[in-house]
């Protein structure tokens, strides 16, 4: 079965170091999912284009940026557990990243508790197949870096709700029945990432710090997608990930 896929004693086949060099240009890296957000910060702060990510669909520049003297990594993830998990490794062995910066859109599942607030997760439900081959089963994973993120909003005076999420690949099968399990579980909202992605990061010793804007609707009788591409694109996301990136 898939839950028991984790096998920490045999060593991988694969290695980035077999696929691509190994470099060391920062840090702090910042990961976003949107191309509107990845356009705007190339197009408002000084950059340098410092290594790829390349698939047999495309190439996938990583950047470093400079801000307030100081320099950052930056990329565009692809979406999906599997693929932003691989990134994350790809992009550690390219450029010597070991914390990262994680934001990116989700489902609202109460919508009472998330209007008007950024979702911190604290733990992801595991409803993806990442991982299961870099964490022991267990149905959610912690998310360790929930608490310096909460601070940092704090700090900086950011409205927030920490709470249980849920990551799942298979979002045309975010089923009414798995949803209604979910909220009963306290889960805030859905995204397609996270556990995936900490489970990487977990393995691999690297620290992540994620926070989420919710935009469609999944808790009433009705999907409801209307805010689903401003929470996508929202330029304000990427100013609260560098003031993270400033201060982990």
């Amino acid at each position: 079965m898939i839950i028991h896929s984790f096998d920490p004693h045999s060593p991988a086949i694969i290695s980035p170091a077999d696929l691509c060099p190994a470099g060391r240009f920062f840090d702090t890296c910042i990961i976003t999912y949107s191309w509107m957000i990845r356009d705007h910060v190339l197009s408002a702060l000084p950059w340098t284009q410092v290594a790829e990510m390349r698939a047999c669909n495309g190439i996938d520049p990583i950047y470093a940026l400079t801000w307030q003297g100081r320099t950052f990594g930056f990329y565009l993830s692809r979406v999906g557990a599997a693929c932003a998990g691989s990134d994350v490794i790809e992009c550690a062995h390219l450029t010597g990243a070991k914390k990262f910066v994680m934001f990116g859109s989700a489902g609202s599942l109460n919508r009472a508790a998330t209007a008007g607030k950024y979702v911190i997760p604290t733990e992801a439900y595991r409803d993806e197949g990442m991982s299961y081959h870099y964490a022991a089963p267990a149905d959610y994973i912690a998310i360790p870096g929930a608490e310096r993120v909460a601070k940092i909003f704090d700090e900086i005076g950011a409205p927030y709700i920490l709470g249980r999420t849920w990551s799942t690949d298979a979002f045309y099968r975010e089923t009414r029945s798995q949803a209604e399990a979910r909220i009963r579980e306290g889960c805030l909202a859905v995204d397609m990432e996270l556990a995936g992605v900490q489970a990487v990061c977990d393995f691999h010793g690297f620290s992540l710090y994620d926070f989420l804007m919710v935009g469609d609707v999944l808790d009433g009788p009705a999907y409801d997608p209307a805010a689903l591409s401003e929470a996508n694109h929202d330029l304000d996301k990427f100013y609260l990930a560098l003031e993270i990136a400033g201060r982990i």
